[in-house]
């Protein structure tokens, strides 16, 4: 969320200043809410306050690179191509990879993901997305493969297969707090190392995050598609859950937006 601050008792910030703040339990929806200065972090000016507020996910993402290896002439699958697949497709393109190769069922996203650096792009409505990946990478597979599905439909079988041996998955999508049929034997058999990521550090990648925007380094613009009042929230959600009209990252403005 980005919104103003009414008062504080810290060192950081003061009444008036315009933040990036990550609320706890969800709570974001709230008109005001108390939040440790530690969870917030400035604006950069340089751009606008929409893109600076991409620097909550783009940070999740440098958390996650961060534990990765040198991705220099390394072939990269990108499993899901919504907001977050879309920036790990611009930030393993300026990472340096031989090949950033987009995977998703979606044609407008992955429309997308050629203009955020994917090399490559594979429709899974269409292509048969392990033979393709093959087929790209002569018959190895990917030197790192992100899971960056989400909450619905756990990829990592998916992920095994368009793994090479001694590859590595990142699994980024949050799952269920059990996910069953996972083969692991096949896991195993290649030798395939698996990174978890969650809970970002605040003093790091948020921060960093906001400076790659600030300076221009990630263009964030592209994935801010949709706009939505408050009073048209529902609206908002059911666009972005059906995947319509070419959204990304759907907005929501609040009434005292417009008037800070």
């Amino acid at each position: 969320m980005i919104g103003s601050v009414v008062e504080t008792n810290g060192n950081r910030f003061k009444p008036g200043d315009r933040v990036l703040g990550v609320p706890f339990e969800q709570k974001g929806l709230a008109e005001r809410y108390v939040l440790p200065e530690g969870r917030a972090i400035p604006l950069d000016t340089r751009v606008s306050e929409e893109e600076a507020m991409m620097a909550q996910p783009l940070g999740t993402v440098i958390y996650a690179l961060r534990k990765l290896p040198n991705l220099i002439g390394k072939n990269v699958a990108i499993v899901g191509q919504g907001p977050i697949g879309q920036l790990y497709t611009t930030c393993i393109k300026n990472l340096g990879a031989k090949q950033v190769i987009a995977i998703d069922q979606n044609e407008d996203r992955l429309a997308l993901s050629i203009e955020m650096g994917a090399t490559c792009t594979i429709d899974t409505s269409k292509q048969d997305v392990i033979s393709e990946v093959l087929n790209l990478t002569d018959q190895q597979g990917c030197d790192i493969v992100i899971e960056a599905i989400g909450h619905d439909e756990v990829a990592l079988n998916l992920c095994i297969d368009l793994s090479k041996k001694f590859g590595i998955i990142l699994f980024f999508g949050v799952p269920s707090d059990r996910v069953d049929d996972i083969r692991l034997f096949d896991l195993l058999k290649k030798n395939i190392q698996i990174i978890t990521s969650i809970d970002p550090d605040f003093s790091i990648d948020f921060p960093l995050a906001m400076q790659w925007i600030g300076e221009g380094r990630v263009d964030v613009s592209k994935i801010l598609t949709h706009r939505y009042p408050l009073e048209n929230i529902q609206q908002a959600f059911e666009l972005f859950r059906d995947r319509k009209d070419g959204c990304s990252k759907v907005l929501i403005e609040f009434p005292s937006y417009s008037k800070s």
